[in-house]
């Protein structure tokens, strides 16, 4: 059964199965790279980028076997536009008496295009005494690179086109559909 929002899809760019198997892939990478924490003396935070990310973090730790701490930063670049304003924009920050030292931070985003995000982000959690901050996205962007800058991981590189579902949104809509489709001009122009 079509509904009216699967009628502003153009097509699916990343279904439910391959969506799975880039999380078990990437789980599997970090239950691997990350054996060595026990909780105590060696610490991990997963830091969340609120809100096109929770869906992908979710399904993410839900396969990590180590122990870990969730945190949540809202960062936006885009507002409702479809493209991104280049000012970032920190909506929620962690609790300013939050002590990252002694954290291997694990930032998990939904996708990057022009790199500005992950980059500030990444200073700024280096800056703040953070032991190690490793970045993974679920989709990448490379041809929109406006900086010099690669995540240490990512589930699957895509064209230059605009997508949603799966926690990624245009102006709030389609952040539920169970896979990344590609959004018909028409739905945002």
């Amino acid at each position: 059964m079509t509904t009216h929002i699967d009628k502003d899809i153009d097509c699916v760019l990343v279904g439910e199965h391959e969506i799975d198997q880039i999380v078990s892939e990437l789980a599997d990478e970090f239950n691997r790279k990350y054996a060595y924490i026990d909780g105590e003396t060696n610490k991990l935070l997963v830091i969340c980028v609120l809100k096109g990310a929770v869906m992908f973090m979710t399904d993410l730790v839900r396969k990590l076997n180590i122990p870990l701490r969730i945190e949540f930063m809202q960062i936006s670049s885009y507002g409702a536009s479809s493209t991104s304003c280049g000012e970032l924009r920190i909506k929620l920050d962690l609790p300013s008496d939050y002590d990252l030292k002694g954290y291997d931070i694990l930032v998990i985003e939904d996708i990057i295009d022009s790199g500005n995000t992950l980059k500030q982000l990444t200073v700024n959690l280096k800056a703040r005494g953070a032991k190690s901050v490793i970045t993974c996205v679920m989709l990448d962007k490379p041809s929109r690179r406006v900086i010099e800058y690669t995540p240490n991981y990512t589930g699957k590189k895509i064209p230059d086109v605009f997508v949603v579902g799966y926690g990624l949104d245009f102006d709030e809509k389609y952040r539920y559909l169970p896979y990344v489709g590609v959004l018909k001009p028409s739905a945002y122009e």
